[in-house]
């Protein structure tokens, strides 16, 4: 089992709240702005918490409100991928790889290779393109050694063909890593292409 979540918050006058249990691949949490998505994602990394619930990721708990276990954001080993690719601008591509790198250095090669961001280690980050940012964003969380991949609205912002050039990355990643991915969107295309399972919300 990947992801094991059932969790709950009241968020103003609203109350979110998530359960499921889905096996390997991609798990995509799918529905319209406003449900509470991107709630559900920081739950699970750890940057919100729940009132009452749980957190299973891939056989470890990292939040049980009945045993009083909350595991820190910082040593959850997920690797996150914002709306925005949030690099740092005063380093280069290939110094923001490295910033968070696990120890499994033999990750780097098949990392650049697999996402195709060889050709951009030297670049600064104002010179990107949107899907080149969000690759190198997607190659920076695969190179922190994550249990798993949380990715919030990944496509968002970008032209169509940026956004089919970032989906077929995803997929890609899907089927060649084994890390389990939990991605949010609202847009059913982008659901169909990675999911191999889907939370309606």
């Amino acid at each position: 089992m990947s992801f094991d979540v059932d969790v709950s918050i009241a968020r103003g006058e609203a109350r979110i709240a998530a359960r499921f249990a889905t096996g390997p691949g991609a798990t995509v949490l799918f529905g319209p702005s406003g449900v509470g998505k991107t709630s559900i994602l920081h739950m699970v990394a750890g940057l919100l918490h729940p009132e009452a619930g749980h957190v299973r990721v891939a056989g470890e708990t990292l939040f049980d409100s009945d045993a009083r276990i909350d595991v820190a954001p910082e040593r959850r080993r997920i690797g996150y991928v914002f709306q925005e690719p949030r690099l740092f601008p005063h380093r280069r591509v290939a110094a923001n790889l490295r910033y968070g790198m696990g120890e499994d250095h033999g990750a780097w090669d098949s990392t650049i290779a697999m996402l195709g961001i060889g050709h951009l280690l030297d670049r600064w980050p104002r010179s990107l393109s949107g899907g080149e940012a969000r690759r190198v964003a997607i190659g920076r969380a695969l190179l922190s050694d994550p249990r798993v991949l949380l990715l919030d609205e990944p496509l968002s912002s970008l032209d169509r063909a940026r956004r089919e050039e970032i989906l077929a990355a995803l997929v890609t990643v899907r089927d060649r890593t084994g890390i389990p991915i939990l991605m949010v969107t609202h847009d059913p295309e982008e659901a169909e292409r990675i999911a191999t399972a889907i939370v309606r919300l």
